[in-house]
């Protein structure tokens, strides 16, 4: 990795952010080039301080830029400048790409990716229509690009996975931490079946709340279009959405509950002219014109979730078309379908056994996700 070394001196140096680092490429080219250049030349850049100007011309950053490559060679990490074939293509467009990406696993810049974000409070429904989202647009060579947090992104990684195809998440912190520790395994996973885990910082930053809001436009950026599910009025998702229009991409939104605050900050996406989608379908055919090829479009509806059932009994085919992905008490259940509470309870345990529910605190019951 000899050659990102003057690329992370450049990066490292203090005040040197990516719209300044653009400039100095535009101006030079090279960041070797840039860092051969007196004081006076580069103070002359819109932006750039005399003081920073001597910090570029002194090179003290190239002693941790080298230590930052041994770090990452030793966690299996690679660094990308922007001038590399791997470098995701459509990221380059955006007014400030990152000049330098960190790469656990591997990006395939050919690959045509769609974003999905949305809350990290989601509802056992939200995190199950993402997973079969992600699932239907895999089958579709769609890669799925999210952020690796809690909720709605978790389940769009999941959803991917489960279909054996290619996810990136894109971290707010560097790539020593996993963030949020829970997802350690899923962050290996995606890594290890033919995904990547990247960052724009350096590999022992850690999960800084302004670092989201920069990680975002890497979202939005290396994607075709986002779909957002699920998000409040004060959800994070929601600057990835106003991000991702200011990229002149797609924005994709998911409606929900009209009462529920969860879905409040999707119905103003739609209001404001974000397109409205039900399934992978309304997807596929939106983007089409654009779409590699080789994409097929599916000709009609098809649900993994429909695909991937266990056999049911008459019964239990009317209790799962009664229940949903957000628990019901056992006697709304009951109600809906006037069946004997005894009936009810052995088919509901039947059922969770074969992994078709999900039972909750209460006598509450769900689908699962499957």
């Amino acid at each position: 990795m000899d050659h990102i070394l003057p690329w992370l001196t450049l990066k490292n140096i203090p005040g040197v952010g990516n719209h300044l680092f653009k400039r100095l490429l535009d101006q030079w080219k090279t960041p070797e080039r840039v860092l051969e250049q007196p004081v006076e030349a580069l103070a002359s850049i819109q932006g750039l301080s005399k003081r920073v100007a001597a910090e570029i011309v002194n090179k003290k950053s190239m002693i941790n830029a080298k230590k930052e490559i041994e770090r990452a060679q030793k966690f299996d990490i690679k660094i990308l400048c922007i001038n590399d074939n791997d470098y995701p293509p459509l990221l380059r467009q955006i007014p400030d790409p990152p000049p330098v990406l960190y790469v656990y696993g591997q990006l395939i810049p050919s690959d045509t990716c769609i974003a999905i974000v949305g809350s990290r409070t989601s509802t056992s429904y939200g995190e199950a229509f993402t997973r079969t989202l992600a699932k239907d647009l895999v089958l579709n060579q769609v890669t799925i690009v999210s952020g690796m947090a809690r909720g709605i992104d978790t389940a769009a990684h999941k959803g991917a996975l489960d279909a054996r195809g290619r996810t990136v998440a894109v971290m707010g912190c560097g790539l020593e931490t996993v963030y949020p520790s829970e997802n350690k395994t899923l962050f290996h996973s995606i890594a290890q079946k033919n995904g990547a885990v990247i960052s724009e910082f350096s590999m022992g930053a850690k999960p800084e709340a302004y670092h989201f809001p920069s990680r975002n436009r890497i979202i939005s950026g290396m994607s075709m279009g986002t779909i957002v599910v699920e998000a409040g009025n004060r959800s994070g998702s929601l600057i990835t959405a106003r991000l991702a229009l200011e990229q002149n991409r797609q924005v994709f939104a998911v409606p929900g509950q009209v009462h529920s605050e969860m879905t409040d900050g999707t119905h103003r996406l739609i209001k404001q002219g974000a397109k409205l989608i039900e399934n992978a379908q309304d997807v596929l055919e939106d983007l089409g014109p654009f779409l590699n090829s080789h994409l097929q479009v599916p000709q009609k509806k098809v649900s993994s979730e429909e695909k991937d059932l266990p056999p049911m009994d008459s019964t239990e085919r009317s209790i799962w078309n009664q229940l949903t992905f957000d628990p019901q008490y056992i006697d709304d259940i009951q109600h809906h379908l006037e069946l004997s509470t005894s009936v009810l309870s052995v088919n509901l345990l039947q059922m969770e056994m074969k992994g078709l529910v999900e039972q909750h605190p209460g006598k509450r019951f769900s689908k699962c996700i499957l």
